[in-house]
């Protein structure tokens, strides 16, 4: 059920059915699982995406993402030696200005994600602005706001949802999100040209091997990408390969 608020932009509330209900309590479930597993270990780690922000549908993924920078096998070895698989491994980089990350598939639906460099702040408050619900939000129900890929604002309440789109009022959404204005403008350059042109976005993007590591792909990586040495010193970083 829906219906539109007057306001001086369109608001519009969604109220879920017991079926959406059941389905964000499954998911937040699985997601509340790895991230405990993760904390035994040392590793902080949020959900991020619908999951944090409640408006979940049967295609929702479980999106984890660890903010650090840590050893690839403290997070693999963290969660193989609960008995959880990770189906495939990747690379990925946004744009040649973006971080490195690594990714660890347990399945078609849950991925672990995690930098290879720090990052900026901007960022970081990608994930803020999709929303992203850490172990204290999982374990108490709570969801947080944040923007779908439509670039609709979602605020949670009690029957569901109500949202507006961010390119009507970017400002309202920066203060609602607790980001600043510039990431708001930015994911709304990103995503409006995405839909206009049709690319995903994607800078690079490589499986690994049943033998690599996160690590010697990467160093692998920097040797072959001009880029990326640049970007590794504009971090004041160094990095042997």
């Amino acid at each position: 059920m829906a219906k539109k608020v007057s306001r001086a932009y369109e608001l519009r509330e969604v109220a879920y059915a017991k079926e959406r209900w059941a389905l964000l309590n499954e998911l937040r479930g699985i997601a509340l699982q790895l991230i405990e597993v993760l904390r035994t270990k040392g590793v902080e780690a949020i959900a991020h995406g619908s999951l944090a922000r409640g408006d979940v549908s049967p295609k929702s993924d479980v999106d984890i993402f660890v903010p650090e920078v840590l050893p690839s096998y403290i997070i693999e070895e963290g969660v193989l030696g609960e008995g959880i698989q990770i189906s495939k491994r990747e690379l990925t980089q946004a744009t040649p200005a973006h971080t490195v990350k690594a990714i660890a598939h347990i399945n078609d639906r849950i991925k672990l994600t995690f930098p290879l460099l720090p990052l900026r702040r901007r960022e970081r408050e990608f994930y803020r602005f999709g929303g992203e619900a850490g172990i204290a939000e999982l374990r108490g129900g709570r969801r947080v706001p944040g923007v779908d890929k439509r670039l609709m604002m979602i605020v949670p309440m009690a029957y569901g949802h109500y949202e507006f789109s961010v390119v009507q009022n970017s400002v309202e959404a920066a203060r609602l999100i607790g980001v600043s204005s510039e990431i708001v403008k930015e994911r709304i350059r990103v995503l409006t040209r995405r839909d206009e042109i049709g690319r995903t976005g994607i800078y690079y993007k490589e499986e690994l091997g049943e033998g690599d590591s996160f690590e010697g792909k990467f160093r692998d990586r920097i040797s072959k990408d001009p880029s990326l040495r640049r970007l590794i010193q504009q971090r004041g970083m160094e990095f042997k390969y």
